[in-house]
């Protein structure tokens, strides 16, 4: 009894300390790269920061200390056909989402992800991954809606950010694809560790790419370098972090929890940054639509899992179907 509670406990602090590093790390981002005091308004470095942070800190924990092991099974082929458009898509979507944090409040931000399922079910029926169905149009229509009035409520639209957001958008839309894609066709599963491994330094590459051509003149424009390591370090490790807690959660409860748990956190994300930020108004009709789309996004996970528990269901019977018959006595001592 004590070592069930115990184990309870402990799965609801990683659930709590998931929610806290993800509403955390967006608003570290924000303040970071609007904070006059940090002066870093630079959303591609600080995404190339966190790459190099996560690829140089995940070869210490694997290779140097071996706290933690890379799963095997990577080759070259999977590696550039799968790996290589997941790390570039990966790096899309972080510059593209840190980019927009500059020009939108980050409620705004967090309700036009909301669209996220409307793309990647896109996507996956033009990939052949998902089949379009009365039920799959009405909760895209939903989500859909929800975001265009959550848009309509939205009193400061700044029309660049939102073209910044919806790449963002697009790029991890794209990346879930891929990732889907990777495991279903290279039959090669990796947990948060063994990704952030081998994707981290491809992402870091096609950051670092357009850095040198649009961020690093301005850099050198703006004088000598004096910016705080200690904040962008303690940011780049709180991403890191943030990426254990998402292992962690995984590891200790399912894919349910961790989607139930990003939409309370979206929620958090979105109420307390009206009372962290001044450029976040929020109004009636905002969370209304907003509302409207979390709705749509739930039946959008439910419909997912459901889906793939069918699917694990199936393989579970064919495994059965597979393993040799045995006597009635087997099953006698079975019963007992």
């Amino acid at each position: 009894m004590a070592k069930t509670i115990r184990e309870g406990a402990l799965t609801y602090i990683y659930i709590l300390l998931y929610i806290f590093l993800s509403s955390g790390q967006i608003f570290f981002n924000k303040w970071v790269l609007s904070s006059k005091q940090i002066n870093f308004p630079y959303p591609l470095g600080l995404t190339l920061l966190h790459m190099v942070f996560s690829s140089v800190l995940c070869f210490l924990l694997t290779k140097v200390f071996k706290i933690m092991k890379v799963e095997e099974g990577m080759t070259l082929d999977i590696y550039t056909t799968s790996v290589i458009p997941i790390g570039a898509m990966f790096a899309m979507t972080l510059w593209l989402g840190n980019t927009a944090y500059m020009y939108i409040s980050v409620a705004f931000a967090q309700m036009l992800k909301a669209i996220m399922p409307v793309a990647v079910f896109i996507l996956g029926v033009a990939a052949g991954l998902e089949l379009m169905s009365c039920r799959m149009f009405f909760i895209m229509s939903l989500i859909s809606f929800g975001v265009l009035v959550a848009s309509y409520g939205e009193v400061n639209v700044n029309w660049i950010g939102v073209v910044y957001q919806m790449g963002g958008v697009v790029g991890e839309a794209l990346r879930l694809i891929f990732m889907e894609i990777f495991v279903k066709r290279k039959g090669l599963k990796l947990n948060p560790i063994s990704v952030m491994y081998y994707v981290s330094p491809c992402s870091a590459l096609c950051l670092f790419i357009p850095w040198i051509f649009l961020e690093l003149p301005k850099m050198n424009a703006n004088g000598p370098w004096s910016f705080q390591p200690l904040v962008l370090t303690l940011n780049s490790l709180c991403t890191f972090a943030l990426n254990l807690s998402v292992f962690l959660v995984i590891s200790h409860t399912s894919a349910l929890t961790i989607r139930v748990a990003g939409v309370v956190k979206d929620w958090v994300v979105v109420l307390l940054s009206a009372l962290l930020f001044a450029d976040t108004k929020l109004t009636v009709i905002n969370l209304f639509g907003y509302g409207i789309a979390i709705v749509g996004v739930a039946a959008y996970n439910n419909h997912k899992l459901k889906k793939e528990a069918s699917k694990t269901s199936s393989d579970e019977v064919e495994e059965a179907q597979m393993v040799p018959l045995v006597t009635s006595t087997t099953h006698r001592q079975a019963d007992v």
